[in-house]
């Protein structure tokens, strides 16, 4: 008979069962509901879900303060999740910081950017990407059957009667600022 050391034999054992791990099978079988056999892959690495950056915006020293000051107004009195309040929210934050000396009439937010150009000395700038429009702007977005959606631009994010790190997916009718 022949003698196998106490380390020896350790080792040896240690290496088949790192073998029959890695030799895992690829599929996992099963039956389902009906008693049909089933198999799915069998997930061996993680990878994780990659968390998006998205660019902050940058503060213009050319823009009126009471705008900024407005997206500040607005962040600090937005909630978690919309109320459906978006333009609501905003007029108050433009009244409130003194960017508009009187409460905007038009009741539907698509309407804003028309309001606040003939009342209020607002211009459209040429921006067609939320992400480039300056903290403080206000960007108007429409919609077919809806009242549309507003925003104000925040350093890091879009903020309405909610806050969001990105925009809205409607489409852009404008972004507006006063000089």
């Amino acid at each position: 008979m022949l003698k196998i050391a106490p380390r020896s034999l350790i080792i040896a054992l240690s290496l088949c069962t790192a073998a029959a791990v890695q030799a895992a099978p690829s599929r996992f079988v099963f039956k389902d509901v009906n008693g049909k056999e089933q198999s799915v892959s069998v997930v061996d690495k993680y990878y994780p879900k990659k968390i998006a950056s998205y660019p902050a915006a940058k503060v213009d020293r050319k823009m009126n303060p009471q705008l900024v000051r407005a997206a500040t107004i607005a962040q600090d009195r937005a909630r978690a999740h919309s109320k459906s309040l978006c333009w609501r929210y905003v007029k108050e934050a433009l009244v409130a910081s003194g960017a508009v000396n009187s409460y905007p009439k038009t009741p539907m937010a698509k309407q804003a950017g028309d309001e606040l150009v003939t009342t209020y000395g607002f211009k459209k700038l040429a921006v067609t990407d939320p992400f480039k429009a300056p903290v403080g702007s206000v960007l108007v977005y429409g919609a077919k059957k809806a009242a549309g959606h507003v925003e104000i631009r925040t350093k890091d994010g879009f903020v309405s009667d909610f806050h969001s790190k990105t925009p809205s997916p409607r489409p852009l009718l404008g972004v507006y600022t006063k000089g």
